[in-house]
């Protein structure tokens, strides 16, 4: 009996201890209302800095699949910067790279491809920014180079709603899928998931959406496994990306697979990391995104590289394009010559398009017909403008640039044009020649006029004569040189031609006797008007940017930016008897100008600026290099918010001498978050504050608010001029696909 007793208690043992085994072998389950997403996330945030910075170093290999299937398409695709050319009938296209990649704390990506296949040679890379997709640090505070606020960031509980979705793992061992939502729609506010592991709070795998222009996307990011080298890095990134616009419909599956041949960590308490190269130099983080000297595209070669195997859809695709490919060798002869070339000529027209000329370089030209290229404002009315770009590089990484523009302002009823060019024959000291030429803004001087007509019993009828509005026709030749690192200096010569716009005529209304004691007693009177004038001024300008930060690019010198303000000096001194020259005069200005960040995709531009033209003598013009007014759509990105939006084009060529300030605000959440839900477009918000001092404006101030979205940017000002309420006026421009 006793030992029936025994038995059984071992019996009871043994199933107690099975069940205790299984129990430890299944998932642990909390009742997931009984947790706290926020508790929880405020783990994840708090650590998340540390697991930011503890990468210091990694070497991989990044293979990408991209997949683009062309659901709807009409005549306005053609329009789409972004889109490569489209080939008739074939609706997918694919394209595979491989590259080695290179990354240095803080956040510094050296992607190279070195092999590459495809269907498309101009293939759609999500509007040109696809690395950055594959470049995420999901610890980081934002997203996709600066765009996307984190649910990670130090800030995100402002911005974001948090809920558990469920609990899975062991019980010591256990991963929370936690979900996000912005709390105010935004474009720079993203939704998803993440899994993250208990007690280490680092994160398994993440999921966002969100959108950018007209593009939404779906980003899947699956992390290594605790207490790997690869536990704070990506494995494998799967997008999924649509675009729609105006009754097109395209949609992008991409897919990544990292191959880690190295890996450095640091404690997250260690110090920053010392660099090799000097204090400044970041060349260990940067160079091409595409190495010309390995890059391969053949496609056997390829084949020895592919980590994941195609499927049998995709090697259809690329059968179809090699056939197609075979069939173009031996063209068809079009029935109507005519019809080609004006088929040709529509490419052109409506189509972004590069052509490379066999050794000779790239030109790269948007569309002739673009409306995304105009701009109003109550003071300059409408205007568009288009751009070419040519390049050319030569050994030695030296590089020879040429831009020409063309614009239109259809209130002034004016065409500007210009073409500037750059020589880089010495990249590693930043030394390049320059030249510019074009017409600049029309400019007004009514100094001889208001003379002439000071005089006592003038001679002459004043309705004839009309020296307040001239043509400028520019030249200029400079060379630019880094003396020391953040020290430039440029020196060479500026040229002006001035003439009238319409032609003055000297009609005399007295009689004879009268005219003749007027011009012996004012001998000068016939050579002071004139119908052009010729300037010509040897001019330098020394720069100086303290602790600028910068990166070699083989032999190329590249700037990057700087804790310190720029300071700027140019000085110009006009010279007569050189090339018909007259005038003589001397120009001086001074320009600071500083970029400030003061918090999470906040920033904080200030720019001032003195300017003063002295020792004149025939010359009656007054044009200055910094203070002056564009006459071409400038979009969200001007010159640091140092631009007058209401200020008369008069006063920009009648004062000798100016002081000028000008202060921007621009944050992503300022003041509409809380409005309609359209505020989910507006990318950016900006306070403005500009002031300017000249004679007979003591001071004249601006203040505005402008919004900055993917499809337009909108601006309110309004101006005070002594001390008095002046105007209200508004800009606006379209930056649909500029970003």
């Amino acid at each position: 009996m006793k030992q029936l007793v025994y038995i059984g208690a071992l019996l009871c043992l043994l199933l107690s201890a099975c069940s205790e085994v299984r129990a430890s072998a299944v998932p642990y389950s909390y009742d997931v209302h009984s947790l706290s997403a926020d508790s929880i996330m405020k783990q994840v945030i708090f650590y998340a800095p540390f697991y930011e910075r503890i990468i210091d170093e990694y070497k991989a290999e990044l293979y990408i699949k991209g997949q683009v299937n062309i659901r709807k398409k009409n005549h306005i695709l053609r329009f789409m910067p972004t889109m490569f050319r489209i080939r008739k009938g074939v609706r997918e296209y694919l394209m595979e790279t491989y590259s080695d990649i290179h990354f240095t704390a803080p956040d510094i990506y050296d992607q190279k491809v070195k092999a590459s296949v495809g269907t498309s040679s101009e293939f759609w890379e999500l509007d040109g920014d696809l690395p950055e997709y594959f470049h995420i640090n999901v610890y980081s505070p934002t997203l996709l180079y600066d765009k996307l606020l984190s649910p990670l960031s130090p800030e995100a509980m402002k911005y974001y709603s948090y809920r558990i979705d469920s609990v899975k793992g062991a019980k010591h061992n256990l991963q929370y899928r936690i979900s996000f939502k912005p709390k105010n729609k935004s474009f720079q506010l993203v939704s998803g998931y993440l899994i993250v592991s208990e007690d280490v709070w680092s994160v398994r795998e993440m999921r966002f959406a969100g959108r950018s222009e007209m593009l939404r996307f779906n980003n899947l990011v699956r992390m290594g496994d605790v207490g790997e080298a690869d536990e704070f890095l990506p494995l494998h990134y799967n997008i999924d990306a649509d675009f729609r616009f105006l009754g097109n419909v395209v949609d992008a599956d991409y897919m990544a697979v990292l191959d880690y041949k190295s890996i450095k960590q640091k404690a997250p308490s260690s110090a920053q990391r010392k660099r090799v190269k000097g204090k400044y130099n970041l060349s260990d983080s940067y160079t091409l995104t595409t190495d010309t000297n390995k890059h391969r595209k053949d496609s056997a070669y390829f084949n020895t590289l592919r980590p994941v195997p195609l499927t049998m859809h995709e090697q259809e695709l690329y059968q179809d394009f090699f056939l197609r490919r075979d069939t173009l060798l031996y063209p068809v002869k079009p029935k109507n010559k005519n019809l080609k070339f004006w088929g040709q000529i529509g490419d052109v027209l409506i189509s972004r398009y590069s052509v490379d000329v066999s050794k000779m370089g790239s030109i790269r030209c948007s569309p002739l017909i673009n409306p995304l290229l105009l701009s109003y404002s109550g003071k300059n009315g409408l205007s568009y403008r288009q751009e070419f770009k040519y390049n050319q590089f030569f050994a030695g990484d030296r590089l020879l640039r040429i831009v020409p523009k063309i614009g239109y302002n259809f209130m002034r009823k004016e065409l500007y044009w210009s073409v500037n060019s750059d020589f880089d024959y010495w990249p590693r000291k930043r030394a390049a020649f320059h030249i510019n030429v074009g017409n600049g803004n029309r400019i007004y001087s009514s100094d001889v006029l208001d003379e002439l007509k000071n005089m006592p019993d003038s001679i002459f009828d004043f309705n004839q004569i009309h020296l307040d509005y001239f043509k400028d026709l520019y030249f200029r030749l400079r060379h630019s040189w880094e003396i020391v690192n953040g020290l430039s200096l440029e020196v060479g010569v500026s040229m002006h031609k001035r003439t009238e716009v319409n032609k003055s005529r000297l009609v005399p209304i007295k009689p004879f006797s009268q005219r003749r004691a007027l011009l012996e007693e004012y001998p000068d009177l016939i050579a002071k008007i004139r119908h052009s004038y010729i300037s010509f001024a040897p001019r330098v300008t020394l720069k100086w940017t303290p602790g600028q930060y910068y990166y070699m690019n083989g032999d190329r010198k590249v700037n990057l930016h700087s804790k310190y303000p720029s300071l700027t000096v140019d000085w110009e001194r006009g010279v007569s008897g050189v090339f018909n020259s007259t005038g003589v005069y001397e120009r001086v200005e001074v320009d600071v100008q500083h970029n400030i960040p003061v918090g999470l995709m906040r920033d904080v531009y200030f720019r001032f600026g003195w300017g003063a033209f002295t020792n004149q003598k025939e010359m009656y013009f007054v044009d200055f290099a910094n203070f002056t007014r564009s006459n071409l759509p400038i979009g969200w990105n001007d010159e640091i918010g140092g631009v007058f939006q209401l200020l008369d084009a008069r006063w920009y060529n009648s004062s000798r001498q100016y002081v000028r300030g000008h202060l921007t605000y621009e944050a992503p959440f300022l003041l509409l978050k809380h409005l309609l839900k359209s505020t989910q477009y507006v990318l950016n918000e900006r306070l403005y504050l500009n002031a300017l001092v000249v004679p007979h404006l003591k001071p004249y101030i601006e203040v505005g608010y402008g919004i900055g979205t993917n499809i337009f940017d909108l601006g309110v000002f309004g101006s005070f001029a002594n001390r008095k309420f002046r105007e209200v006026g508004c800009k606006f421009t379209f930056e649909l696909f500029n970003r």
